[in-house]
């Protein structure tokens, strides 16, 4: 049986490139925590920001029940 995965999509808001990364429940835990921000860099202007995981990735934020 194979596990879900979720899709965390976000855009730099500096240059605008976009990011996607693709994780198992564990391995949004282990990287991100149960957070309501994720912490990205830009791979193309190396700003760090910050990207609203209800925003970024709304199945695993209604999943995880960090919307309510």
């Amino acid at each position: 049986m194979e596990k879900k995965r979720y899709a965390i999509k976000t855009a730099c808001p500096q240059c605008g490139c976009t990011s996607l990364t693709v994780l198992s429940p564990e391995e949004i835990k282990k990287k991100y925590g149960d957070v309501p921000n994720v912490e990205m860099e830009c791979g193309e202007c190396s700003l760090k920001y910050s990207s609203e995981m209800k925003t970024a990735c709304p199945e695993w934020d209604k999943e995880c029940k960090m919307g309510s």
